[in-house]
């Protein structure tokens, strides 16, 4: 019963600073922002820090983490009311160091001190600007540790199918995975070919996707037809690839042309109902019973939509993608390779025999600080000023950053093509590999 708990607790801790951070740069600016996150990876740094440090059986430790765990819920919107409050943005300035500068003058200090401590003074500038370089510098890592974090989960994906095939005397699981893998790939071609139909796209971006796509199909034969790898790692490695060049070139957002043909196509459809009369009663009594409910209700999920409403979907999408790659590897992979699915439970040692698995552990303990500073520094991709009344927007922003996303896609596929060229040989490829005694 206390797994389900933590089940909850996790997932209000996440939809808390999903929606919390974006918050405070959407209505507090970019330094707010930035305060607010910090504030959130130091505490989190420390709440870590100190469960690491102490022995698992101590007291001390037991008392400590769960007053830490108690006083998050208290802290988490006392910091952001903090940020809101203490630190204000000028819109229009976007660099810090020249606002360290001007903001130093321009400030009434009366005090060394309060030059140095006060509210704009030398510190809080330089805390804040190097904890925004620290955030921009570190998305390449984040970009590299993406791309290797997947190709753990592909690896271990085609360890699994190997597993299921070998196990059985039928053919039940050879077909399901074959199925499973010809979706894959023809969704991918589907995402493929919009990618296409991008106006956006210059000779030189084509000849990049084509030698990309080309060198992909390229491993993924050599995987299957040597044997050492399977359709199933062949088909999520093309997907990786495909969804890494329609990142590159999207946003998951519509042009306004491509908005402006929809406006029309909907304006000329007749006027039919969307769906049958049995449904759409279904639906009217469905609307009725929310319509007693009450008005706090309708606030709070007024208040979800309008926080969700600042996110851009580009970097939701990049979030979950990369939470779920971050989780399997250092949970459901380790557990695989060692223990099987009773270690999904336990928490992550740093006692582990393969170094690997003792990285991956480290890195788990200090996941929610990780998880912070990747959310923020997807968030500062999207900040841009504007000329509109609110004077900063975290929507149709510039994210930046193709560059080190091709790198991502080019190293991804490099290791890969490293670990075929390593992997055991097999004799018989295709037959061998799916069916053995």
């Amino acid at each position: 019963m206390w797994w389900f708990f933590r089940i909850i607790s996790s997932s209000v801790f996440l939809l808390t600073i999903v929606l919390s951070i974006p918050i405070s740069f959407d209505v507090g600016g970019r330094d707010s922002g930035l305060a607010y996150s910090l504030a959130l990876f130091s505490f989190y740094l420390l709440y870590s820090s100190a469960k690491l440090a102490t022995p698992e059986n101590s007291r001390i430790r037991w008392t400590f983490t769960r007053l830490l765990e108690a006083f998050q819920w208290f802290l988490i919107p006392g910091l952001l009311i903090w940020s809101l409050h203490n630190f204000a943005v000028d819109a229009n300035s976007t660099d810090w160091v020249s606002r360290t500068i001007g903001g130093l003058g321009s400030h009434k200090h009366t005090t060394w001190s309060d030059w140095f401590f006060g509210n704009g003074g030398l510190v809080e500038s330089v805390t804040l600007g190097g904890w925004d370089k620290t955030l921009r510098y570190s998305s390449p890592v984040f970009q590299l540790a993406e791309g290797f974090c997947t190709l753990l989960v592909i690896q271990a994906a085609g360890q699994i199918s190997r597993w299921l095939v070998n196990r059985g005397r039928s053919d039940t699981w050879v077909l399901i995975l074959l199925i499973l893998s010809a979706s894959i790939i023809a969704s991918a071609v589907y995402f493929l070919w919009r990618v296409a139909l991008f106006p956006s796209i210059s000779n030189v971006d084509a000849t990049l996707i084509g030698v990309t796509v080309t060198s992909a199909v390229f491993l993924c034969a050599i995987g299957i037809g040597t044997g050492r790898g399977n359709p199933v790692e062949s088909s999520l490695l093309f997907a990786y690839v495909v969804l890494c060049v329609y990142q590159i070139f999207t946003d998951y957002v519509q042009s306004p042309e491509a908005q402006a043909a929809a406006a029309e196509q909907a304006a000329n459809q007749p006027e039919f109902p969307p769906l049958p009369p049995i449904i759409m009663a279904s639906y009217s009594t469905l609307l009725h019973l929310f319509s007693l409910l009450p008005s706090a209700v309708y606030s709070s999920l007024g208040f979800l939509y309008a926080a969700f409403q600042t996110i851009a979907p580009s970097v939701m999408i990049s979030l979950v993608y990369r939470l779920i790659v971050f989780y399997c590897a250092t949970r459901i992979i380790p557990a695989v390779r060692e223990s099987g699915a009773r270690a999904l439970m336990q928490e992550p040692s740093l006692d582990d025999s393969d170094d690997a698995n003792r990285l991956l552990g480290f890195l788990s303990w200090f996941s929610p600080s990780i998880l912070i500073a990747v959310y923020t520094s997807l968030l500062l991709q999207h900040f841009s000023t504007s000329d509109s009344e609110e004077g900063w927007t975290l929507h149709h922003a510039d994210a930046g950053g193709n560059v080190w996303r091709w790198v991502n896609v080019a190293a991804t596929m490099s290791l890969y093509a490293i670990e075929l060229y390593l992997g055991n040989d097999d004799t018989d490829g295709l037959v061998n590999h799916w069916k053995t005694d």
